[in-house]
């Protein structure tokens, strides 16, 4: 039925479908077990030692670990980050969890309508088509929502003692919430 030859059984792809049995040549060697090509340079730095020249591998010290093994294959910069982003983690596992709206500021800007004063039947503003004055208030009630926003942030943190000593512009923003 098959013809002679030497044949590669048919696999399963990670996908669940299958791939069919391939017939291939003598002496075929397999695209993963052929040996990476090495130019000269690199076979030379390969085989010299680690060491320092003119120290022998005999009397060479044993190494010290150094601190806890880095990950491998990660740069100094993205191990850096992973660890910055654990300790963040942490510290949010730690603070308690604190409402995002305490006097309900928030919600209440979220309920003031884009229509305005003249409604849907009203005159068209002054300054304007409809849209540009509907896409002006969008802009300042999304600019007002960030600032209750950073100033509830600002408040939580002195509260929970992360900012021990508020500039003056840290206090006056604090004194604007109201009227915001």
């Amino acid at each position: 039925l098959c013809p002679p030859g030497r044949y590669i059984p048919s696999t399963q792809r990670p996908d669940g479908t299958w791939r069919k049995q391939r017939r291939v040549k003598e002496g075929y060697v397999p695209q993963e077990e052929v040996p990476v090509y090495e130019n000269k340079y690199v076979k030379f730095f390969r085989s010299k030692p680690e060491l320092p020249p003119g120290l022998s591998p005999d009397t060479a010290p044993a190494r010290p670990p150094q601190g806890p093994p880095p990950e491998q294959g990660l740069s100094k910069t993205a191990r850096r980050n992973l660890k910055r982003k654990e300790k963040r983690r942490q510290q949010q596992e730690k603070a308690p969890e604190q409402p995002q709206d305490t006097d309900g500021l928030s919600s209440a800007l979220e309920k003031v309508s884009l229509s305005g004063p003249c409604g849907t039947g009203g005159a068209p503003p002054a300054h304007g088509g409809d849209s540009a004055g509907n896409s002006e208030r969008s802009r300042r009630i999304k600019s007002l929502r960030k600032k209750l926003r950073q100033v509830e942030e600002l408040r939580r943190r002195l509260e929970a003692g992360g900012l021990p000593q508020p500039t003056q512009e840290q206090l006056e923003k604090l004194g604007r919430r109201k009227a915001l």
